[in-house]
């Protein structure tokens, strides 16, 4: 798997291939988890900068994959982040449709977040979860 600087997020490698595949149609990507009522474990994919993020966005980290050139950023609403605060989440990608917004909607998959407590460890070395 490939993480994030601060090891709060990661892909699957599965995730990892749709993201270089991602990056060579549409250049740099970003995620955002919007917390939404119908595709709330579903980050979605857009190319990088084109969702505009903000106060009311947290930034989770930055993927390093292999085979991407620029870090993946990826940010979740800070309304979710309330909820979310105490996981460690893994971008993985399963089969079937999701949002019509995110990259790889015409590929026939869909990025899903998969989440598990973080360890106590983890809670103390991370800078968000001191907010």
């Amino acid at each position: 798997m490939s993480g994030a600087r601060g090891s709060r997020v990661e892909v699957t490698e599965a995730a990892a291939a749709m993201l270089r595949r991602l990056t060579d149609l549409h250049g740099p990507v970003m995620f955002h988890q919007s917390g939404g009522c119908c595709d709330g474990s579903a980050p979605m994919c857009y190319p990088a900068g084109e969702f505009r993020t903000g106060d009311a966005d947290v930034h989770l980290g930055d993927l390093v994959v292999e085979g991407v050139q620029a870090p993946v950023p990826v940010w979740m609403s800070a309304s979710q982040f309330v909820y979310w605060r105490h996981t460690h989440l893994t971008i993985d990608v399963v089969p079937g449709r999701g949002a019509g917004f995110s990259l790889e909607a015409p590929e026939g998959v869909r990025f899903l977040t998969r989440s598990r407590l973080m360890t106590d460890r983890e809670l103390e070395e991370d800078a968000l979860t001191k907010r």
